[in-house]
This record gives structure tokens, C-alpha cells and sequence, in this order.
């Protein structure tokens, strides 16, 4: 599987973190000291879900080495979308003409766009599918509940859009070497971590302390499978992108890995959490430091809970 292009869109609001002083109590210095975040990103008032999409899959068709309606499969890939009938990925394939794609939607929490991109995979190996657009578009705010002391501060929004083909497109196609997911519904607090219920309470953390831990777990043992299938040690890569929840887990998967900082690429300090876009989002915002032959891995984690990761060979 190749990447032919990425593309992503993020809001040009930020919200600092006094901003939730007066709502839920909380100062800057303690968001700050535990999750790394000083500000996030924040869809405005004409924008959602489905626009924010879009402005991605236009960025990333500025250097598509064929024309978007040669798509034959377009999976958008997320947990808040703004319709679960007509779907991202129904709205993208009628706004560029692929008519002869499959529209699909895909959520496994803050996982779901890896299990999305093995969604391709699968359509590519049983030939039906050859040139895949994989969208994913986090609206946390339009769900969030700012008064919420335990996650109501950790939210942005952004998408992000990665054009895929089974065969190589182009000389600056990035090869996508493994894709690992893996379901953990039966470990710890599992489908009650995290949950969003939008007549209820939002987005919501019951079990904050046993998702960070499971997390810590799971990001790091996901990096070491996906290396092992290539025949490398994690501390061969030279980036290691994490699902962008909080920087003192991606801290504890540098500690665990015996690695520094300069490995890790990072957004969540200004964006916030965005969900399932986070990582590849870090991914496609820095596509300009990375050098042929070079190899990163994508790391992820979702409150239900669920784990992937996949490794790409620039």
C-alpha cells in the first residue's frame, strides 16, 4: 500500500486554558503540568464535521498524482461525525464525482483511522478497491461539556485526508509497510473509559486513570509490533508519532522505549486532543521533515478500548 498524498485542516480558533477557570474550576498551571496542553483548536460557527473534511481532502488533492474521481473507495473514519446516516465519506464521494467508489464509516474511538486505513487494506487485497481516500474529522467541541473537570479541557478539533493505492502512483509515494490493530473491549475498564452520548452528558472520561494507563501500555507494545514485522527494533525508527490525549503518555512511551524527546513529534500542545485525526494529522503537518528512506511509525489509542498502529517507509 502506498500514500499518495495527505492533506489536513485545522480551525484557526484557539482556546487557552483560562478559558475553563470559570467553568469547571480548573487554572492553567494544572491543565498545563497535566496534559501538556496550552491551548485548542475550535471549529468555528459555520464550520462541523463534514467542512472541516472537506478543506482536508482539497489540501491533499493540491499534489494527487491522479484525478479523485479514479476513487474507487472512500472511508471516512472518526467518532464524532455530524451524521451516522449520510456520512462523511457519502458527502466527499458526490462533491468529486467517485462514482464508482463504495462509501464507508468506520469508528473505533481515537483509534479509528488506523482501523480505517486496514479497512483499505482489506478492499485491496480482495481486488475490490485500487485508490482509496481515508478522511478523518473530529468535531470534539460541538460534544464536549466544557464544565467537565476530567475532560471538558481537552478538546480541539482538526481533520486530516490521506489518498491510498494498492500499487505506487508516483516516485514520492510513501510505502505503507504494516498495519496492526488490535480490540481491547476486554481489558480493564474497557467500553466504559471513555464514552460519547450526546443526549446525556458529551464526551466523557469515567475512568480517567485507567484509560492513561492502558494507553501508556498499549501505544508502546503496538510500536513493537508493527517493527517486528518489519524485522526492526523501535529504536531503529527515526519519528514515533502517538495519539495525541495527553504529553505526559507520550512521555511515559518515550521513558518505556529508553528514547529522547527529538523522536517524538507532537500538536497536542496547541490543538489539544483531536481525537482519531491526531496522529496522522502530526503526520501530514510534517511531511517537510521527513527524508527518503527514513521510517515512521504512527502509534494509537481508543477509549473502548482499542489499539493500532501502522509503519510507513518514506
Amino acid at each position: 500500500m502506498y500514500i499518495n498524498s495527505t492533506g489536513f485542516y485545522i480551525p484557526t480558533e484557539r482556546v487557552g486554558n483560562d478559558h475553563f477557570l470559570n467553568l469547571n474550576g480548573l487554572t492553567d498551571e494544572w491543565i498545563l503540568q497535566r496534559t501538556g496542553i496550552r491551548t485548542r483548536s475550535k471549529a468555528g460557527a459555520d464550520e462541523g464535521h463534514d467542512s472541516m473534511g472537506l478543506n482536508a481532502i482539497e489540501d491533499a488533492i493540491k499534489h494527487l498524482p491522479y484525478a479523485a474521481s479514479d476513487v474507487d473507495l472512500v472511508v471516512s473514519a472518526a467518532y464524532a461525525p455530524y451524521d451516522t446516516v449520510a456520512t462523511l465519506a457519502h458527502v466527499a464521494q458526490r462533491k468529486y464525482n467517485m462514482v464508482n467508489a463504495k462509501a464507508v464509516y468506520a469508528s473505533a474511538a481515537c483509534s479509528s483511522f488506523v482501523n480505517g486505513l486496514e479497512i483499505i487494506e482489506g478492499y485491496f487485497a480482495m481486488g475490490k478497491a485500487t485508490k482509496a481516500l481515508l478522511v478523518c474529522s473530529e468535531h470534539n467541541t460541538y460534544y464536549a461539556n466544557e464544565t467537565d473537570k476530567v475532560c471538558g479541557h481537552l478538546w480541539g478539533d482538526a481533520a486530516v485526508a490521506f489518498f491510498v493505492s494498492k500499487e505506487r502512483m508516483s516516485d514520492n509515494d510513501y510505502t505503507i509497510k504494516t498495519i496492526y490493530t488490535h480490540g481491547l473491549g476486554h481489558i480493564g475498564k474497557g467500553p466504559q473509559g471513555v464514552r460519547l452520548r450526546p443526549r446525556e452528558d458529551g464526551i466523557a472520561m469515567p475512568d480517567g486513570r485507567d484509560v492513561f494507563m492502558h494507553a501508556c501500555k498499549y501505544l508502546t507494545s503496538s510500536l513493537h509490533e508493527v517493527c517486528a514485522a518489519n524485522d526492526m527494533k523501535v529504536e531503529d525508527l527515526d519519528y514515533i508519532i502517538c495519539h495525541q490525549a495527553n504529553m505526559r503518555i507520550v512521555a511515559n512511551v518515550a521513558h518505556q522505549l529508553k528514547m529522547d524527546n527529538s523522536h517524538f513529534l507532537n500538536n497536542i500542545e496547541e490543538l489539544g486532543n483531536t481525537g482519531s485525526a491526531s496522529s496522522a494529522l502530526v503526520f501530514a503537518q510534517n511531511t517537510d521533515k521527513f527524508q527518503k528512506g527514513q521510517h515512521v511509525a504512527l502509534s494509537v489509542f481508543g477509549g473502548g478500548y482499542s489499539c493500532g498502529a501502522f509503519l510507513v517507509e518514506i
